[in-house]
């Protein structure tokens, strides 16, 4: 099957896909922004493949949406489905150097044993107060209101947690009624909250100096390092779609910033 998608904004093609909702809103959300579409081939447009048995194939679909604006050097959402037992909705907002923003980050994992959810707005620079200031605001309340009503998704490592922010968002919720109402009533709401305040943040962002924008990017380029060198997709990926391809994804779409 071959994907009727020619170019990074078209719709995704994927049935049932479970965290349609959220793309949706971003898409919505984005409408306000004057934006066209991320380059991106066709050969990471869309992408399919079968796992399981000869006798009983399963199918598994990727695609990935992407756009750009003014100040938005990259939002792309990698969303894959593969059969009943995995749903993926990756998505990373990448803005250009030249404004003082951090990155948004939404990490949705449906795996057989249940949700992993993930939301922040990370910095590109932990340690500087001014680049990280828009932690003690509103985004603080908005944190604590979620996270109280969620499970913990339980200790990161020590060597990831510069690269999320006071606000980071972390559950591992079940399968089942429970999870669903927890998406449905908390996740949702939450998700778009995040995704307010940090569009408003873009809103009111304005270009700063050289010296401030080459700071930005270094920091940009050791987060994007970072994310391609220990995603944690790479294992399933290889699986489903193999080595190079998987590499090349990662490294040229996922994490094109070097």
């Amino acid at each position: 099957m071959q994907s009727k998608r020619s170019n990074s904004l078209e719709p995704i093609s994927i049935i049932n896909w479970r965290w349609a909702y959220f793309l949706d809103e971003t898409i919505k959300k984005f409408s306000i922004f004057e934006s066209s579409s991320y380059p991106i081939k066709n050969d990471f447009l869309f992408k399919e493949s079968f796992f399981g048995s000869s006798s009983n194939p399963k199918k598994v679909i990727l695609e990935t949406w992407g756009l750009k604006t003014e100040k938005i050097r990259q939002a792309r959402c990698a969303c894959l489905q593969a059969g009943e037992i995995t749903s993926v909705m990756n998505l990373v907002i990448s803005p250009f150097n030249n404004y003082d923003l951090p990155f948004f980050g939404a990490d949705f994992v449906t795996l057989p044993n249940g949700h992993l959810i993930a939301l922040d707005l990370q910095p590109a620079l932990a340690d500087d107060l001014v680049h990280t200031e828009y932690f003690s605001g509103n985004l603080k309340s908005i944190h604590a209101n979620w996270q109280s009503k969620l499970p913990s998704g339980g200790d990161i490592p020590l060597e990831a947690r510069e690269y999320f922010s006071p606000a980071f968002l972390w559950s591992r919720i079940p399968l089942g009624e429970e999870g669903d109402k927890l998406i449905s009533q908390i996740i949702k709401p939450a998700f778009d909250e995040y995704l307010n305040f940090f569009l408003d943040m873009v809103r009111d962002a304005m270009i700063i100096s050289n010296e401030r924008s080459l700071q930005l990017l270094n920091g940009q380029k050791k987060y994007m390092r970072y994310r391609a060198e220990k995603d944690p997709a790479r294992g399933m990926l290889r699986g489903f779609f193999g080595e190079l391809w998987t590499e090349r994804y990662i490294n040229n779409i996922l994490f094109d910033l070097k």
